[in-house]
């Protein structure tokens, strides 16, 4: 298998693809930038995942047609506004932005994916789009994701990027990312939105095969706060700059692809869950032992959707009793009677802030609470210091099966309820 490594420049890292962002007032007390443009000089195959919400923003009705032939070769964003329960104007309003951005580019209005993110039930002045698409768009440059990873935030903390490269048919291939998401995260793809591009030529066919195949075990393993966003997108342009053979069916050069997407995939979902709204801790579940893939995946998930188990971490309480009973009422089969449970502190995990630094996990503590079905006498302040981390993982050992799976969320806080109470206003 190519080596994958990880590399700067976010959704700029592929060859031929720009990026900027700008404040132009989506939402007049916001006070970074809110608008986002990524080009590609060259037509690109396209694939997109959506959100399974009945109720949808107006940007992903949009882009689910336009994404219909599988091309694109841009992407415009706003922060503020989710464009959603907006009706016949919010439709036009999202389709003047496409057509804004493809006459200033000078390409087709259906090549242009529509997003949004913000506030649900609110119209916004499209006029701001339109009358700051010249700028935006002259300001396009290698160095612009550094503006577009801002322009894509709401209540997140912080930007969350990042870009691999790896080898295909002898060239050097690059992918890069940048996302947003921090509450009303749920992700169920089938307020998150993802952006992906490379260099890498492949059909769009075979580019929507692998973004199915790589948010099942990275984005769909996230959860914050059990509320499934209307607006969730996961896109990826893919315009073959790199010059490789395209990859027009599974084989070799298609598993080296997947991995590098799963790989930033697997990055940016920790990101996410780590930057959980009012979060002060990043939870990692992983189950083995399961009786299939999906299962253990199921499993882990209820444990970090469970508001008391996420309560009980916020509050460094060695609460087992949560996670097994979550895990009891997920509709997944296992035997408690055979599953043993340890918690461990993930100190190394802010490494997935910036994996081209550092890839080791750093002073792991760890300690065993329940044991083939029997509780285990512990030190209590072990178990407080070691839940007191800024990442923590919950490990599952079943003995119903050999399949292993992951789900990411955090700690809920205070402040969680604080963010949520007046989002609005």
């Amino acid at each position: 298998m190519s080596e994958i490594k990880f590399i700067e420049g976010g959704v700029c890292a592929p060859q031929g693809f720009t990026a900027n962002g700008m404040r132009v007032g989506i939402k007049e007390s916001r006070k970074i930038n809110d608008l986002a443009l990524v080009y590609s000089e060259v037509p690109c195959t396209a694939a997109g995942v959506f959100t399974q919400n009945r109720v949808k923003s107006e940007s992903v009705k949009l882009t689910q047609s336009f994404l219909k032939n599988g091309k694109a070769q841009a992407a415009i964003e706003i922060s503020g506004n989710a464009n959603t329960c907006t009706g016949p104007q919010g439709a036009e309003n999202a389709l003047r932005m496409a057509k804004a951005a493809s006459k200033a580019l000078g390409i087709k209005t259906e090549d242009v994916m529509v997003y949004s993110t913000g506030v649900i039930g609110a119209q916004f002045d499209v006029t701001k789009v339109e009358n700051n698409i010249d700028a935006l768009k002259n300001g396009l440059s290698k160095k612009g994701h550094e503006e577009a990873r801002v322009a894509i935030m709401t209540t997140d903390t912080h930007y969350k990027e990042c870009a691999v490269e790896f080898e295909i048919d002898g060239k050097i291939c690059r992918m890069g990312t940048m996302c947003k998401g921090s509450g009303m995260i749920h992700i169920n793809m089938g307020t998150m939105l993802s952006f992906i591009t490379t260099d890498c030529a492949i059909s769009s066919k075979m580019l929507s095969k692998a973004l199915h195949e790589s948010i099942a075990g990275t984005y769909n393993c996230v959860s914050v706060d059990g509320d499934t966003s209307t607006n969730d997108t996961l896109t990826i342009m893919a315009n073959g700059l790199a010059k490789n053979k395209e990859i027009k069916k599974a084989g070799k050069d298609y598993d080296i692809f997947l991995e590098a997407l799963n790989k930033m995939n697997r990055i940016m979902a920790m990101k996410i869950a780590a930057d959980g709204e009012g979060a002060t801790r990043l939870i990692e579940c992983n189950v083995n032992g399961a009786k299939s893939v999906e299962a253990a995946r199921g499993l882990a998930k209820a444990i970090i959707c469970s508001s008391l188990s996420k309560a009980a971490i916020f509050g460094a309480d060695a609460n087992f009793g949560r996670f097994l009973c979550a895990m009891g009422y997920s509709g997944i089969e296992f035997n408690p009677d055979t599953t043993s449970i340890w918690f461990t502190s993930k100190k190394g995990f802010d490494r997935y802030f910036d994996p081209t630094k550092d890839s080791t996990v750093h002073g792991e503590q760890s300690i065993q609470v329940y044991d083939n079905g029997v509780p285990v006498t512990i030190d209590e302040d072990k178990a407080k210091k070691i839940l007191s981390e800024s990442a923590i993982e919950i490990l599952i050992e079943c003995k119903d099966g050999k399949s292993s799976g992951t789900a990411w969320g955090c700690d809920l806080t205070y402040d969680y309820v604080k963010i949520n109470g007046d989002y609005r206003t």
